[in-house]
């Protein structure tokens, strides 16, 4: 791997970066899941924006844009952001028309991380998505756990990393995910805290929230809002919901530390 030096000279915001990760030895770790993440979101945003998925587009491209964010690319979060404001007004012409600048961009975050990691063969990132679409399979869970619902891959290891020493940590991809994993916990009391993400495909984290209120999960499970929106009517309208606390992206160790163990205090089945 060549010296962190050689992202800060091509434009990539270590110092942000740093700021949430901690060091950088903890970056180069989890660079990796990065890369995945951006390999795997950009194959699915080509598939939306041909079906006129708009929801799914602004899902996945909101998710593209915040974790470019965390991991300091730049340009790459700027580009994204930019269709993330035109998929929110509905602009598929746009989209459609400069989908390949997002692409562009993507490759050539790729093609960086590749270089600085001296090389990732395609075998390999074939691999640690197979490992990434695994991560939900065991729903049934037996011992404590944290629940963490997000698309992004990156969110959810940042988080398993923190509390592996301490909880099960589990995960969910997608509201559709969540609720087989509610489903499939609903005759224990494993589950003692969730992180839920807002923006995700096929059913958000309103459409959880919803599901648990009228299937009385929110009186067992305490949860907390993850969301890079802080608008006032995002926060306003979570609130309605019998939420905990809300953590805004990008976050570090320490904010996402203090509202889980927030969280974990609401518990009443400790």
């Amino acid at each position: 791997m060549k010296s962190i030096k050689f992202l800060e000279d091509n434009n990539v915001n270590i110092k942000a970066s740093l700021g949430v990760f901690g060091n950088k030895d903890i970056y180069n770790d989890k660079l990796g899941e990065y890369l995945v993440g951006v390999h795997t979101k950009i194959k699915q945003l080509i598939v939306f924006m041909q079906r006129g998925d708009i929801k799914n587009y602004l899902s996945y491209v909101t998710s593209l844009a915040n974790d470019a964010l965390i991991y300091g690319f730049t340009k790459l979060h700027d580009v994204a952001v930019l269709h993330q404001k035109k998929a929110e007004q509905g602009d598929i012409g746009y989209i459609s028309m400069h989908i390949n600048d997002l692409i562009k961009e993507c490759n050539n975050t790729i093609s960086l991380i590749q270089e600085y990691m001296n090389g990732v063969e395609e075998k390999t990132i074939l691999k640690l998505e197979e490992k990434a679409a695994q991560a939900g399979d065991n729903l049934v869970y037996t011992t404590n756990t944290i629940l963490v619902v997000d698309d992004s891959n990156i969110v959810r290891n940042f988080v398993k990393k923190i509390f592996s020493n301490e909880y099960n940590v589990g995960e969910a991809k997608d509201g559709n995910e969540t609720i087989k994993i509610l489903e499939a916990n609903k005759d224990n009391h494993y589950i003692k805290a969730m992180l839920l993400d807002l923006n995700m495909p096929k059913i958000d984290g309103f459409g959880v929230l919803e599901y648990m209120k009228n299937h009385d999960y929110l009186d067992k499970i305490p949860v907390s809002i993850i969301s890079g929106d802080s608008s006032k009517e995002t926060i306003k309208r979570a609130f309605t919901y019998n939420i905990v606390d809300m953590l805004g992206k990008p976050f570090n160790n320490q904010s996402v530390r203090i509202v889980v163990e927030k969280t974990l205090m609401m518990n009443n089945n400790q």
